[in-house]
């Protein structure tokens, strides 16, 4: 004689139609967080689009960019990244007296 596996008492209760589409909604949430979590952890992997419309814009090219800096801007904007990189490390000598001084006086 046959026996029937699904109706049998030990069998495994078997989802319904709306728990199985929950399930399945709740896994393509999971995956699309995964893969979102992915991009943003890994930038260096390139973007890839299928549209063959969507093209660069030159944004330095338009009317509305921004002028372009001056070089005295330019100049006045290395010596304050040069004063500001001076600055930060001298804080790191401050904070971390664990490490060691160097000097450069040979005698």
């Amino acid at each position: 004689t046959a026996r029937c596996y699904f109706d049998r008492t030990s069998a495994p209760e078997q989802e319904s139609v709306d728990d199985m589409e929950e399930r399945a909604m709740a896994l393509a949430d999971a995956a699309a967080l995964k893969k979102l979590a992915v991009d943003y952890m890994h930038p260096e992997v390139g973007v890839v689009t299928s549209d063959p419309t969507a093209t660069a814009r030159c944004y330095f090219d338009r009317a509305s960019a921004p002028e372009q800096e001056s070089v005295e801007d330019a100049e006045e904007r290395a010596m304050a990244l040069a004063d500001a990189a001076a600055l930060k490390k001298l804080a790191v000598d401050y904070m971390h007296p664990e490490v060691g001084v160097v000097t450069s006086d040979p005698t």
